[in-house]
């Protein structure tokens, strides 16, 4: 498992709210994702703490499922380094004054604000969303735009990452969103082991829009699981689209509708992902040539890898070196 990771040593503690109605599988999701010990991780300090709190004592959950009690106050987010915010179904009904006032102090003093499926909507009522990007359940996106029109609302996209401002588009997404919150802190490698405790893509491509209402095809295009696993043993080969397509037997454009249908993405941008995931545990392994990470990763040159990986991660080779790999003091060479 990963391990030596150059991210300074520190515990993230992560602040849950949890109002009136809200949604027990996105307090699920938050737990899983920020709650459990993680020893396979081989970290020498726990990456997350999680503490729950509500406004009141005792707070219903969504249809009165179980109500939760025995949980700090709101007063529990001003240790926050995170505030998880998830969602509840009555998102025309105002959020109470007291829970407005722990989201607004919270990002006021530089903490990370990140929502779960509607619970963007308390975001954007908060007041933090106006002129900035977000994005909220696909459901709910027009009565998002009718309340909040300042909102730079994005429905297509499973999560949007504005730094100190994330949501989540659904409450699926809600495990993106987290995942992406671990290799933003901890890299892509610490990140993929976490999603493969979790069982659940440490990336998915494409967005929300796959999952938006359609009539279903009669006859549904087959996995493209044998695909996908074929192509990500082979990365570091010369693989182009019309490579991919002679090994599923179709031709590029059916591969296109596939991709398209199933990924949401081009068999292209999916490639590129892939070489860029794996361009990145390499960096954290250890390999400080540019040119070798370019070559075992597909990507071809250094100018290209430097490229990609920034678009991708924000980070130059070296900057992401810095911050996750296992070594410091060594620089990146071409």
């Amino acid at each position: 498992m990963p391990q030596g990771s150059s991210q300074p040593v520190r515990t993230h503690r992560v602040a849950v709210i949890v109002d009136e109605g809200t949604n027990p599988f996105e307090v699920g999701v938050a737990t899983e994702l920020f709650g459990l010990p993680r020893p396979e991780l081989g970290l020498p300090w726990p990456p997350y703490e999680v503490t729950l709190c509500t406004p009141t004592p005792e707070v219903r959950m969504n249809h009165g499922f179980f109500t939760l009690t025995g949980v700090p106050g709101l007063d529990a987010v001003d240790d926050a380094d995170i505030l998880v915010v998830p969602g509840r179904p009555d998102n025309v009904v105002p959020r109470g004054v007291a829970v407005l006032d722990a989201i607004r102090r919270t990002h006021a003093r530089g903490a990370r604000v990140m929502s779960f499926c509607t619970g963007s909507f308390a975001l954007a009522e908060a007041g933090l969303l106006d002129g900035r990007r977000a994005t909220t359940h696909w459901r709910w996106a027009d009565s998002f735009r009718e309340l909040h029109p300042k909102v730079l609302l994005e429905p297509d996209v499973l999560f949007v990452d504005e730094g100190d401002l994330l949501t989540a588009a659904g409450s699926a997404a809600a495990l993106d969103l987290g995942l992406h919150i671990w290799r933003r802190d901890h890299g892509a490698e610490i990140a993929n082991a976490v999603s493969r405790r979790l069982v659940f893509a440490a990336h998915r491509d494409g967005g929300q829009r796959q999952f938006v209402e359609r009539p279903v095809p009669d006859v549904p295009d087959e996995s493209l699981a044998p695909l996908l696993a074929w192509a990500q043993e082979r990365l570091g080969e010369p693989l182009t689209v019309a490579d991919l397509a002679a090994r599923a037997a179709v031709s590029p454009a059916t591969l296109h509708r596939r991709f398209r249908a199933q990924l949401g993405t081009t068999p292209l941008a999916w490639l590129t992902g892939e070489r860029v995931a794996l361009a990145c545990r390499l960096i954290e392994r250890g390999e400080v040539r540019l040119d070798v990470v370019a070559q075992r990763s597909g990507l071809g040159t250094t100018a290209n890898l430097r490229a990609r990986l920034r678009r991708e991660t924000g980070l130059s080779p070296s900057a992401y070196r810095r911050r996750f790999g296992p070594v410091l003091g060594e620089s990146l060479t071409a």
